[in-house]
């Protein structure tokens, strides 16, 4: 079977690494909330571990925008205006109920287009708008006692406590979706293997993304876009 390669090194590293840092976040997070009930890690360790992901998921995320923005990888993550509406509705209606009849996807992605409409807003919005929030109300929490008076400015850590909550909650229900959709390959495994490995299958009735085709490798790495044919195996032997 043909196989198509979509994510490189580097977007995978800054996924899996994300997703890490999230859900550790989560957890250490409830060890912070919960002391008496949640008691893995001790409020101790667990708040230190909090902290240094934090940090951690501050650089990953600045690092992941300097290389989406120098590679114009960021472009993948903007709606385009025509026909985006119609798309839109196409892909909610498979959603709601096209998945679980069988159908086929509305919109197949390439390499230039990895992301349908709905997931394009959805990241813009978890992105630009989730993320930043949650990073600067967790930095503010942490300096706290170094910066009282912005902190009272800002609402005291009542106020910046229950928005960091309320976001964290917010990025547990887009995992339990993400997670979801993710299965919702040709196969349940589909797109998290291709995540782990940066290839994805091209089943018979799929068409071959159009344009020209990528180079096939660059400082030894395959290039996005890149096709490699089914591997055959020869019973022939050649002349002696």
């Amino acid at each position: 079977m043909a196989r198509i390669y979509y994510y490189t090194l580097h977007e995978r590293i800054w996924h899996w690494l994300q997703a890490v840092a999230i859900l550790l976040l989560m957890w250490t997070g409830v060890e912070i909330h919960h002391p008496q009930t949640w008691s893995l890690l001790g409020f101790q360790t667990a708040t230190m571990l909090h902290n240094l992901l934090g940090f951690a998921l501050i650089a990953n995320a600045l690092l992941g925008l300097l290389y989406h923005i120098f590679t114009e990888e960021i472009l993948q993550f903007i709606p385009h205006p025509q026909g985006f509406f119609d798309m839109a509705w196409k892909q909610a209606a498979y959603y709601l109920h096209g998945i679980f009849r069988g159908e086929p996807h509305p919109i197949e992605k390439d390499p230039d287009n990895k992301l349908n409409p709905l997931q394009k807003v959805t990241y813009l919005l978890v992105l630009n708008l989730l993320l930043p929030a949650q990073l600067i109300s967790g930095l503010l929490i942490w300096g706290a006692q170094r910066w009282p008076l912005l902190t009272e400015r800002l609402g005291g850590l009542a106020w910046l406590g229950t928005v960091h909550t309320l976001i964290a909650w917010s990025f547990a229900a887009f995992l339990l979706m993400h997670i979801y959709l993710a299965t919702t390959g040709h196969t349940p495994m589909a797109n998290i293997k291709a995540m782990l490995v940066g290839w994805e299958e091209l089943h018979a009735n799929e068409k071959r993304p159009a344009g020209q085709p990528a180079p096939a490798r660059r400082y030894g790495l395959p290039q996005v876009g890149r096709i490699e044919a089914p591997h055959t195996t020869s019973t022939s032997q050649g002349d002696e």
